[in-house]
């Protein structure tokens, strides 16, 4: 006897609701998420703080979108998909004079419904396709290098974020200085390693007393939340460092307001932040995401181009209408959350409701808070997320794989644009595909040439 379509739509439910809950609360440990939901704020207290000292732009309105962001993803995907701010667009306002709010937020619209339009197109899914896995981890490569020397540059110099300049020498001691983030980094290698798996097999015959408590000792290390508790000392540092920040904190979110776009901010908007920051959103955040999420998760199937490219455009598209920096996912957060223990949606879920608490109790009051965060700290965090996102492109298979990628990952950092990086990447792999077209048919030739002669002789 069928079922009919009545009683099925219960069971998809059943399924839907199942599968939803999975995504947030498959922990793999509990202070392992926790931890994990540390490894992006390298990338995004930094361009978030510098556009609102710079540009005046709403954090706590920031902070309530990119926290509904953050729980949404972790409950759709139920990987620790990461919510970043579009860096490009973020560099052109601090650099820019003249490119205020309206047009970072006219970017921001103008990015997410191109974006949506290829996803929703199918398109996106075509590029991803076509795209070789040398090239993206070309992209991967740069960008993680990039992080890393960012990292460098925020441990070793004094930086003001808001004119996004290096003042000096960061001193050598102090609440902000060099050996409190040398022993940050010593902290978290101890602690986390070079970010393999623990999954050891002991023999019995080394399964002594002293092995025991090893192993045990090695687990407790090893659980230890290295990001999360730099994050709260970096916290308690900077109420150290300024005990009157508690005078001024105003509790209470912000009144969220739409922005007005005039049409010369449409037309900025487009041409001075969209142009430059669609390539690495299409790169960066649609396909180098999907490829390391397949890489990390083989297996889970609940992120595609497609989907992926949809829910860019829609954040965008919902957010910057009120004064929300635009944002995007990013392969760099993605390998940062994953460095440090993140496994599942809950990840990201966990620092969505931090964001949306902080944004709805405290409001920009915060930016006092972060201006006073160690900066030494934070830049420890980017570097490890650097690193991680770096390390993926390590599976190349070939010589040719390599050169690709590396001849991709030259241009991509000393361009500092993804874009050329990616068009040099694909020239040279497609004239090495020409270049084996060419001689595997000369080569066909001349054997065919060979057996004749030896035929007639």
């Amino acid at each position: 006897m069928e079922e009919s379509p009545n009683s099925q739509q219960p069971k998809s439910s059943l399924k839907i609701i199942q599968t939803l809950k999975s995504n947030l609360f498959s922990f793999h440990s509990t202070w392992a998420e926790l931890n994990g939901a540390m490894g992006d704020l390298g990338t995004y207290i930094p361009i978030v703080l510098a556009l609102t000292l710079a540009k005046d732009l709403d954090l706590g309105t920031t902070l309530i979108f990119t926290g509904l962001y953050n729980a949404i993803t972790g409950l759709v995907y139920g990987v620790p998909m990461p919510v970043q701010p579009m860096k490009s667009i973020a560099a052109v306002a601090i650099s820019s004079p003249g490119f205020g709010i309206p047009e970072v937020m006219a970017s921001g619209i103008c990015t997410g419904a191109i974006l949506l339009v290829l996803g929703a197109t199918g398109l996106m899914r075509l590029v991803y396709n076509l795209v070789p896995l040398c090239v993206v981890r070309g992209i991967q490569l740069a960008q993680g290098l990039s992080f890393a020397l960012t990292a460098v540059k925020y441990v070793r110099k004094v930086q003001n974020f808001s004119k996004s300049k290096s003042l000096g020498e960061r001193p050598w001691l102090g609440l902000d200085g060099l050996v409190l983030a040398i022993v940050c980094a010593c902290f978290i290698i101890v602690v986390n390693g070079a970010g393999e798996e623990n999954s050891e097999e002991v023999d019995d015959e080394e399964n002594s007393l002293r092995m025991r408590r090893r192993r045990r000792w090695r687990k407790i290390i090893s659980n230890l939340p290295s990001a999360f508790i730099i994050f709260i000392l970096g916290v308690v540092l900077a109420f150290i460092r300024k005990p009157r920040l508690v005078d001024g904190i105003k509790f209470g979110p912000n009144s969220i307001k739409v922005i007005h776009i005039s049409r010369q901010a449409w037309k900025e908007g487009f041409v001075k932040g969209t142009i430059p920051q669609l390539p690495l959103s299409v790169l960066n955040s649609v396909i180098a995401v999907c490829k390391l999420s397949y890489d990390l998760f083989p297996q889970r199937a609940d992120f595609s181009p497609t989907s992926v490219s949809v829910t860019v455009g829609l954040m965008n598209l919902v957010g910057c209408w009120f004064g929300a920096m635009p944002c995007c996912h990013g392969a760099g957060g993605l390998a940062g959350q994953y460095k440090f223990g993140g496994r599942s949606g809950g990840c990201v879920a966990i620092l969505g409701a931090a964001k949306l608490v902080l944004g709805l109790a405290l409001g920009s009051s915060l930016v006092m808070v972060l201006n006073q965060f160690p900066v030494g700290v934070l830049g420890v965090l980017l570097l490890f997320a650097g690193i991680e996102l770096a390390m993926a492109s390590r599976d190349m298979g070939s010589k040719e794989e390599s050169f690709v990628m590396l001849m991709c990952t030259a241009v991509s950092l000393v361009q500092s644009s993804a874009a050329l990086g990616f068009l040099c990447g694909m020239v040279v792999y497609s004239l090495l595909r020409l270049r084996d077209l060419v001689f595997a048919h000369k080569t066909r030739d001349r054997s065919c040439l060979d057996i004749w002669m030896q035929r007639m002789a």
